[in-house]
């Protein structure tokens, strides 16, 4: 998907094999960092797949070795992009990029009528949690590997439960797949080699429900979570990000965006991910 005709090459590819919707991010040099031009482009994609009725089902790929790096806070094009579409300075600008391109974006995602998944590999960290979390179900390889923290789109409490939310993002850990699995974020994890065809068949297997139950039963269950106070939590825990952020506890107070190269938990992941934990 291109933007506008222009030429730049597409950060997401769109593809459709039968009644499933293949959406990948492609941003491999970058571990598919979400620059704002990436998550435009997957905001298009998820709308023509819910515009589409032959497709019944999303699955959400990354190519590359991993999944996704979290947030782009300073890829060359990314930083050209805030230069060409600037937001306003100081905390009001900020806040209106955090909460457009985090909080009302993976909202919509985790709300689209048709089943989602997201079928894991490598690295699923920090911002690309947030996303993944944001679809119905999450599918792993066995060597996926996750990290939260705090979020601009904080579901992890409902992801893996409050205190298990409190302990890993306190000692800035990660989650191996498996564990993941035991914790309820997956539902289920396979060989690498196996990742995609089975995520595919999985896709498959749920596309033969009736369309309307299937929209019906995710219905159901987001109704049962929005009751339980869901959406009130997203928009509190999206005030306590910007306490943190424009406090300087994420980023710089003078650069309250995009200030730091390497988030805590990247080097423990990095550490892990070659055998070398304790």
């Amino acid at each position: 998907m291109a933007d506008d005709g222009a030429d730049i090459s597409p950060d997401i590819r769109y593809e459709k094999a039968g009644r499933i919707a293949r959406i990948t991010m492609d941003r491999p040099r970058y571990r598919n960092a979400q620059s704002r031009k990436l998550l435009e482009e997957l905001d298009a994609a998820f709308a023509e797949a819910m515009a589409d009725h032959d497709v019944r089902v999303c699955v959400l790929f990354g190519e590359g070795d991993h999944w996704s790096s979290g947030h782009d806070i300073g890829t060359p094009e990314e930083k050209a992009d805030r230069e060409a579409r600037p937001y306003p300075e100081g905390g009001v600008g900020h806040h209106q990029r955090s909460w457009d391109w985090n909080v009302e974006n993976t909202m919509r995602w985790r709300d689209l009528p048709k089943p989602t998944l997201a079928a894991v590999q490598g690295l699923c960290i920090y911002g690309g949690w947030m996303i993944a979390a944001a679809m119905d179900l999450i599918v792993a390889a066995d060597d996926a590997q996750f990290i939260p923290w705090m979020f601009q789109y904080q579901s992890t409490p409902w992801d893996i439960g409050f205190r298990r939310a409190k302990d890993i993002m306190w000692e800035q850990g990660l989650l191996t797949a498996g564990e993941a699995k035991e914790l309820g974020f997956v539902s289920e994890v396979w060989p690498r080699a196996e990742l995609d065809d089975r995520a595919m068949a999985k896709a498959e297997r749920i596309a033969k429900l009736n369309p309307l139950a299937a929209q019906m039963i995710k219905r159901q269950v987001n109704d049962a979570q929005d009751a339980q106070g869901f959406r009130s939590a997203i928009a509190a825990g999206h005030s306590a990000y910007m306490i943190a952020s424009l406090g300087g506890a994420i980023f710089s107070k003078d650069k309250p965006y995009g200030s730091i190269k390497k988030m805590p938990g990247i080097e423990r992941a990095r550490q892990a991910a070659a055998g070398e934990m304790d």
